[in-house]
């Protein structure tokens, strides 16, 4: 692993990657943890903040262009973006359901599956974790 590649990239590539990373695990916690706690809420709230990161961040990366300077992962972006405070809010209203389905797919659609595109040849990820 050489994390040069991130870390000379411009400055959203790395605080994008590297709170994606933070929530992938911190998501990963939250999975297994017991809900309805104040750990539970707190660590919640850091996941949410960095899923915000994350998909803030992404409009000011512009390695794949399909539409202008935009790819479909921007549409992620946006609907990461709708969503988490939807998913928040059923929390805050007792929909437990809705809530942990919403997290779930947000994790799993924003982090995993995302995150396994990063590992495509010719992307930072995969000169990080692969080498050149």
């Amino acid at each position: 692993m050489n994390l040069a590649p991130l870390l000379e990239a411009a400055p959203a590539i790395p605080l994008h990657a590297f709170a994606a990373m933070a929530a992938f695990v911190l998501g990963l916690v939250q999975f297994a943890a017991p809900k309805g706690t104040l750990p539970h809420r707190t660590i919640g709230w850091i996941w949410v903040l960095l899923m915000v990161a994350v998909a803030a961040s992404s409009f000011w990366i512009h390695q794949i262009r399909l539409v202008g300077p935009f790819s479909p992962i921007h549409l992620l972006s946006i609907f990461t973006l709708v969503v988490l405070p939807l998913a928040v809010w059923r929390a805050h209203t007792h929909r437990v359901a809705d809530h942990r389905r919403m997290m779930i797919f947000i994790f799993a659609g924003a982090l995993v599956v995302a995150g396994l595109f990063t590992l495509v040849p010719g992307r930072i990820m995969h000169r990080v974790i692969f080498g050149a």
